[in-house]
């Protein structure tokens, strides 16, 4: 008998933000351990893209379905169909999340506050919430919920980002500690500076890149890939007795 149960078959999973990036890297992941994935983002047509080729590449069902996670009727709509379509939620990982704000928190509008705190936290806590429900009625599920090392040690000039990420991880103790009981487990990983859209700017330039990686014991970023091994895991049977962690993930850039 194996030490540890990495497979997903038979396994039903929702992932946000998948069209690219992170998502789409955890997304892939769970195809290659034999789960059937929904991905979603705000565009259907990335989204089918991104489905075809998972398919394509893994053999496994994936489907995309557009939902803005800041949206609360998008949201009942994308559970609605997952449980008409598929009939069970066995894997939840809030990825989707925004930053509209760079820059000092004393500066910010509240415009682009709202609109942080709508999709990094109400956003989460919805999909954890409709998930849990489904999850609990079943039987057991996992939620992985994508926060940052921001949310452990705040960004400069991310002061927002930082908190939205805080309250990310908080929120996942929270769902553990009510879930537990239910065998619905609820994680979080906390991801330092990875190679996407989101951290272009910071990668792109120079003066700041030099300056920064500096920061990083292991003097380099992530790639998206590097950050589905703990996603598996904490989707798996492998993680059956880990719940309310917060797995760190950054080349050492907070020890």
């Amino acid at each position: 008998m194996p030490l540890a149960n990495f497979s997903l078959k038979d396994k039903v999973a929702i992932v946000t933000g998948a069209s690219r990036g992170i998502g789409e890297a955890i997304a892939r992941g769970f195809a290659e351990n034999g789960a059937t994935v929904i991905i979603c983002s705000r565009k259907q047509e990335s989204l089918d893209e991104v489905a075809a080729s998972i398919t394509a590449d893994t053999g496994a069902k994936c489907v995309g379905i557009a939902c803005h996670t800041g949206d609360p009727a998008a949201i009942d709509a994308l559970f609605n169909r997952v449980k008409d379509e598929f009939g069970r939620c066995d894997i939840l990982v809030n990825n989707a999340a925004t930053n509209p704000y760079f820059g000092p928190a004393v500066d910010m509008e509240m415009s682009a506050f709202d609109k942080t705190f709508d999709v990094n936290v109400k956003g989460y806590f919805l999909m954890c919430q409709r998930a849990a429900r489904m999850m609990v009625e079943q039987g057991g599920g996992s939620i992985i919920n994508v926060a940052s090392i921001a949310g452990i040690s705040p960004g400069a000039m991310q002061g927002c980002y930082s908190m939205t990420k805080a309250a990310v991880i908080s929120m996942t103790k929270v769902f553990a500690k009510e879930l537990g009981s239910a065998n619905v487990r609820c994680n979080a990983i906390c991801p330092g500076v990875v190679e996407t859209k989101f951290a272009k700017m910071l990668i792109d330039t120079p003066e700041i890149y030099d300056q920064f990686i500096t920061t990083i014991p292991m003097n380099r970023h992530a790639q998206p890939s590097e950050m589905v091994g703990l996603a598996v895991y904490l989707a798996s049977d492998a993680s059956s007795y880990t719940t309310g962690t917060a797995m760190v993930s950054d080349g050492g850039m907070i020890v």
